[in-house]
């Protein structure tokens, strides 16, 4: 692996703003509703978490400063301004309004910039400070629960992809703005997303983060070892622990898909291109933008410029020995989890038949 220390699914910055005391407060004034704050933490729910996760501005520093998401979005938006020229645009999920920005520079008729977490406010601050609230303006609360000041909309733009695509489930949110407000053949941008998977080897890695915990200063922790392989990794995988070909799992068309094609069960094959071990599955995705004069998007896969999102990283139990042309049949299932939708269940089955490894597995994980 790359990058020193691997990225949890959950952000450092994410955890401790989510799980801090209310901001705002001095010392005597929580000391004094301690208990209050407490029994208010009891009736948050994980989807609370979230959008406070989302009211800190280290993680807006964070996406701001991945080149390939935003240069994306604003070549994107710059490069074909025919499409927003008096258009009316909705920003779902706009965070700090960039690409509310971005739209009336290129000469939106307005831009409705809706955004959930207290990150509003700063929204609303910036678009003033570049004077554009005359064009822009900035809705605080969920998509589900707000009505716009227009009954159409003709483009909704939004960067609403999550690590392993699909975790913190924003994608729903896109679909029912789209299907709410979006004018008959309005554009979402972007349109089209696609979700792979590959092979890797990673035995270095795989055994200070997994087999770990087998013996821990002579004790057994393995009962650990059991939630740690369950729990995906995001980080940056070096290249040149690709074992096999990249198999195309899903494709998205955002303009028309519905809210249950985000669950879904995929079969893939994977040939090896070389004799090696196989420790872990790997998950990217690619995002493209059809609609623009020159087909435009970009990678977050291996092979790609890193962004923020890097690799998803599935261990498997057993190490798998494979040779040149042998391959990994198997399928992925992908789900919401029940108890709160911006989860991720996943399960993988896999089988390889081969001169000098045989085997046949389920395994489940979780993305929390």
């Amino acid at each position: 692996m790359n990058g020193g220390k691997p990225t949890k699914i959950r952000l450092n910055d994410e955890e401790a703003i989510a799980t801090g005391s209310c901001s705002n407060s001095n010392v005597e004034e929580e000391d004094s509703s301690m208990c209050e704050a407490e029994a208010e933490a009891d009736d948050k729910t994980s989807a609370d978490y979230y959008f406070d996760s989302y009211s800190h501005f280290g993680i807006h520093e964070e996406m701001l400063k991945d080149v390939v998401r935003t240069k994306t979005y604003q070549n994107v938006i710059y490069r074909n301004t025919f499409l927003f020229k008096d258009k009316i645009v909705l920003d779902v999920g706009a965070g700090t309004g960039i690409l509310s920005l971005f739209c009336a520079k290129a000469g939106a008729k307005h831009v409705y910039a809706v955004e959930c977490s207290q990150m509003a406010d700063m929204a609303k601050e910036i678009v003033e400070a570049n004077g554009y609230s005359n064009v822009i303006t900035v809705l605080k609360g969920k998509i589900e629960e707000l009505d716009l000041p227009v009954p159409q909309v003709d483009i909704i733009i939004s960067e609403w992809m999550g690590y392993f695509l699909l975790y913190e489930n924003m994608l729903n949110t896109v679909l029912y703005a789209r299907d709410k407000w979006l004018v008959n053949n309005g554009i979402v941008l972007p349109d089209n997303a696609s979700l792979y998977l590959t092979a890797i080897e990673d035995a270095e890695y795989k055994e200070d983060k997994i087999e770990f915990w087998n013996n821990v200063y002579g004790f057994d922790m393995s009962c650990i070892r059991k939630q740690s392989i369950m729990e995906p990794l995001v980080d940056t995988v070096d290249q040149n622990q690709i074992v096999t070909n990249c198999q195309l799992l899903k494709t998205m068309d955002i303009s028309k898909m519905t809210s249950g094609d985000a669950s879904f069960t995929a079969p893939f094959k994977l040939v090896a291109e070389r004799d090696d071990y196989i420790h872990a599955l790997v998950a990217y995705f690619d995002v493209v933008f059809t609609v623009c004069h020159k087909l435009t998007g970009f990678s977050t896969g291996p092979r790609s410029r890193n962004t923020h999102w890097k690799q998803t990283v599935l261990y498997l139990e057993e190490v798998l020995t494979i040779c040149e042309g042998e391959f990994i049949t198997g399928s992925m299932t992908v789900a919401q989890n029940k108890k709160n939708p911006r989860d991720v269940d996943i399960t993988l089955k896999y089988s390889l038949n081969g001169q000098r490894c045989a085997v046949s597995r389920t395994q489940h994980y979780k993305m929390r």
